[in-house]
């Protein structure tokens, strides 16, 4: 009768051996505890390495709450980092692009959640990005409750990882956005973006090979850092001045987060049917980055507006009469708004229409 084989083979391979270090993974997670611990708010309750994050709605304060939901990544942004090293701004990025598009529905976020994936992990490395995810968490005021680390040899290249961020954030009925009472002749805002945010990073990848430029040498658009530095500058976080001003004026009608598509494509997505947006490109918030990105990269300003923020993070509408106290609330909160167009009757025209000039191209 032949011999059953053996359940503890000595020469058997281990899950370590194929790549996937268990122990090391555990390791990470308690060494990243405490900095995910600092981010706890009202409604927080879960300790890290349980199944799944809980969250206690009416310890937050919410009565008849709806919940709102966002995902997203950071893109090629990601490839940018790994190639300069620099890894700890890009977990900002993370989180802003998901608390944004909550907070432009008229929500707060309220927790949120990581997924790190790599070939091998890289303690150093990911204490970098979480540090930032956590960094991210605290300027939303939202919670990170938990998330997913996975280790999968073969499945990316040495060096580089991917990440992907989960918001969730509540409004009480009957606030959220974009209002119903979106009207002919309401004016159009514009907060200021802090660089290229988080889209647009492969032309970005490709406009900085083609010429050449040195990205450890001083940064042509940004006195005081590397070029590499000043293009991996984060993603804006506007929640906690747009939560401030509508909470204290009840004034704002509607809110774009400029993303992928531009300013066109993204303010189409909150105008009724029946109206357009015309916007001065001449008074579109001014950055540097832009201007050289276009110039030496040769870039078409169509191609610029459909790419990239251009300078406008978030526009915001509302009513003309309101325009004072909207502005003075967003200085009072550290932001300054501008002025940059008008909602009309659309007719025949596009969703959005440009007049005025990019600064660059004037």
């Amino acid at each position: 009768m032949p011999k059953a084989p053996s359940l503890e083979n000595p020469n058997g391979l281990t899950y370590r051996q194929s790549g996937v270090d268990i122990a090391a993974g555990d390791d990470f997670v308690k060494a990243i505890t405490p900095l995910i611990a600092s981010t706890s708010r009202p409604g927080t309750g879960s300790k890290i390495g349980g199944f799944a994050g809980l969250f206690d709605l009416k310890s937050a304060g919410y009565i008849d709450p709806i919940l709102v939901a966002a995902t997203d990544g950071v893109g090629t942004k990601l490839k940018f980092a790994s190639k300069t090293q620099q890894h700890h701004t890009v977990g900002i990025d993370l989180v802003a692009m998901c608390v944004n598009d909550i907070v432009v529905q008229g929500a707060e976020p309220l927790f949120f959640l990581d997924y790190y994936a790599t070939g091998k992990l890289e303690p150093e490395i990911a204490h970098d990005v979480v540090s930032g995810i956590v960094e991210g968490c605290k300027q939303a005021g939202c919670a990170l409750i938990g998330g997913e680390t996975a280790e999968m040899p073969g499945m990316y290249a040495q060096g580089d990882y991917d990440l992907a961020g989960f918001a969730v954030g509540a409004a009480e009925r009957g606030t959220l956005l974009p209002s119903h009472n979106i009207a002919e002749g309401d004016v159009i805002l514009a907060l200021g973006s802090s660089g290229v945010h988080s889209n647009g990073f492969s032309l970005v990848r490709a406009i900085v090979d083609q010429a050449g430029a040195d990205l450890a040498g001083p940064s042509p658009f940004a006195p005081g850092q590397n070029l590499a530095q000043s293009l991996l500058i984060p993603t804006k976080i506007y929640v906690r001045p747009i939560l401030d001003v509508r909470s204290k004026t009840r004034a704002i009608e509607a809110i774009a987060h400029i993303t992928g598509g531009g300013i066109s494509g993204n303010l189409s997505r909150v105008l009724p049917d029946h109206l357009s947006a015309t916007v001065n490109l001449s008074a579109l918030p001014r950055l540097e980055v832009f201007g050289w990105l276009a110039k030496i990269g040769g870039i078409k300003p169509s191609e610029m507006l459909a790419t990239f923020n251009c300078g406008a993070g978030m526009i915001i509408i509302v009513k003309r009469t309101d325009i004072p106290i909207v502005l003075d609330g967003f200085q009072k909160a550290g932001e300054r708004a501008v002025e940059i167009g008008v909602i009309k009757e659309r007719g025949r025209s596009d969703p959005v229409v440009f007049n005025g000039q990019l600064w660059w191209a004037a």
